[in-house]
């Protein structure tokens, strides 16, 4: 290949990746949208006084908004059913986040895509890939960007589903005192979403909202038990159903479910504790070994180059 096809090729590729890069700024701003109170305002302007609304000009959002449908159906396209039914139990742990439909999530999806495969089409422009090698490095990157959201949503589930179990041994023993202070259930369940804010305090505030549309109680907690992967939350969700299926006092469940629940709480900060010295391993090897070997042998491996050098 001589120099100019050489040149000509690259500048080809650099076109290329400069056209995803703009299709993908255009089509995110084409996904953010018009705000909706302004298209409200501007219905009721044109509904009830037409003479005075001005007619508003197409933007270029609103020219691209068929584009950002396509990249969320490739999105849909090329995710695994599977997957599709994984995603909406993630959303489901992570609390399902307004912001976060899982429309929205394939719509990102294609564009992270598109972004990842113009970075990684860089990367290998950058570092002079050719052939096989640039194409390998599109794809993957393609790949991964593909993900991304994917991961996101996991993450968000996981830290959710965390402080809920950093969270629950305090509320239930604050559900517990307000069971036997003389309050009902009901009653207790909002002492509890009212004074701990966190993301327990609003799985408990759900409750009482299904249980306000008209939901049994046994239904609401077991709607509470699949919202979450707490085996913790689960028990006491289970446990509650079936005292109240029962007849059992529900203040002595809480009262036995919160003992057990501290019990559990000091276990795991016991089992956290004796895993803190084999963590502590690597960082003291590859941290703190070589800094004390290179001051207690520095100077005598000096004084032995020295004397060799001397010789």
């Amino acid at each position: 290949m001589t120099v100019n096809q050489q040149i000509l090729l690259n500048v080809g590729i650099g076109a290329i990746f400069l056209a995803i890069l703009v299709a993908v700024v255009t089509l995110a701003s084409a996904s953010v949208g018009r705000a909706g109170v302004a298209k409200a305002l501007e219905t009721i302007d044109t509904v009830y006084a037409p003479g005075s609304a001005a007619v508003a000009e197409e933007s270029l959002g609103d020219r691209l908004k068929p584009a950002a449908r396509q990249v969320s159906a490739l999105g849909r396209v090329l995710t695994p059913r599977g997957a599709t039914a994984r995603l909406q139990v993630w959303l489901d742990l992570a609390g399902n986040p307004v912001a976060w439909p899982p429309e929205r999530i394939m719509e990102m999806q294609g564009i992270s895509l598109l972004l990842f495969a113009f970075v990684g089409g860089a990367f290998g422009f950058v570092l002079d890939f050719a052939g096989t090698t640039l194409v390998l490095t599109v794809v993957l990157a393609a790949a991964f960007g593909f993900w991304v959201p994917f991961i996101a949503v996991y993450d968000r589930a996981l830290r959710r589903q965390q402080e809920i179990r950093r969270q629950l041994p305090d509320a239930l023993d604050l559900l517990t005192l307000s069971v036997e202070a003389g309050l009902g259930f009901d009653s207790a369940l909002v002492q509890v979403a009212q004074t701990m804010p966190g993301a327990l305090s609003r799985e408990f505030a759900r409750v009482l909202q299904e249980m306000q549309m008209g939901r049994r109680r046994a239904e609401a907690l077991r709607d509470l038990a699949a919202r979450t992967s707490v085996p913790e939350l689960k028990t006491i969700a289970t446990s509650l159903v079936q005292a109240g299926e029962l007849g059992i006092p529900i203040a002595g469940v809480l009262r036995e479910q919160a003992r057990q629940m501290r019990i559990k709480r000091r276990q795991r900060a016991e089992e956290q504790a004796r895993k803190l010295p084999v963590k502590i391993i690597f960082p003291l090897i590859l941290c703190l070994f070589p800094a004390v070997f290179i001051v207690v042998i520095g100077p005598g491996a000096v004084k032995i180059v020295e004397n060799f050098a001397a010789r």
